[in-house]
């Protein structure tokens, strides 16, 4: 299965030396999270920036995407949808990596929502271990069998808004224990007042853990190109 989806180049205009792939949440499409890149490529002027559409589409809404169902929410059935998004996910990272002659130490990924847990499942079952991973108001699933997928141990920030009432804000304790217990390093940021969105804070508090994870050169953003 093709994933296709909205990018940006590099700001340098030159070479990709890094990659940032952004997984948008449900109902929505790559689009939705573009903007992110808007932000980040300031900060990662050598980076391109990827948001596929994810593969299946919503009802009634073509245009609006879903990575897995949401119908049935039992732990086991939100975990083999994760397995499907992440495998294909996963053949995706793979083409994109080879195309522009990257490893995974050179690719990072965030997300949002549906987006956001996508992110996580993707990231961590990885074979080889990427640069890291951005949350912005996720959840996983419970259960062992979650932990037993996962291959690598990537860094990775949780951002999630104590006021969200679509994903609740105790989400992101449970997924930090998780992660934990799986040998994860996490970093958790709770934002006050914020509901079920990225807000300013979150978008800074990204783009700086991004330079961080994929060793980009703070003198990167003297790139003498305009915005």
């Amino acid at each position: 299965m093709q994933l296709d989806g909205p990018g940006l180049a590099p700001l340098s205009r030159g070479k990709a030396a890094y990659l940032v792939v952004l997984l948008h949440g449900v109902a929505a499409n790559g689009n939705d999270l573009i903007s992110l890149a808007r932000a980040w490529r300031k900060i990662l002027p050598k980076a391109e920036f990827i948001a596929p559409n994810a593969p299946f589409p919503c009802d009634n809404a073509p245009e609006a995407r879903k990575w897995f169902s949401l119908q049935d929410r039992a732990p086991e059935k939100l975990l083999a949808g994760l397995r499907e998004a992440g495998a294909i996910l996963d053949r995706f990272f793979d083409e994109l990596l080879a195309g522009r002659q990257l490893d995974d130490a050179r690719l990072a990924l965030a997300g949002f929502s549906q987006g956001a847990a996508t992110a996580l499942y993707a990231g961590l079952r990885r074979q080889t271990q990427i640069a890291g991973i951005v949350a912005f108001s996720g959840a996983l699933p419970d259960g062992e069998g979650l932990r037993s997928d996962f291959r690598s141990k990537p860094p990775v920030l949780l951002v999630h808004g104590e006021a969200d009432d679509v994903v609740p804000f105790q989400s992101m304790a449970k997924a930090k224990a998780t992660l934990e217990a799986g040998g994860v390093p996490v970093t958790a940021v709770a934002r006050p007042g914020l509901g079920h969105a990225i807000d300013d804070v979150g978008i800074a508090l990204g783009g700086e853990f991004l330079r961080d994870v994929l060793k980009a050169p703070r003198d990167d953003t003297d790139t003498g190109v305009a915005v």
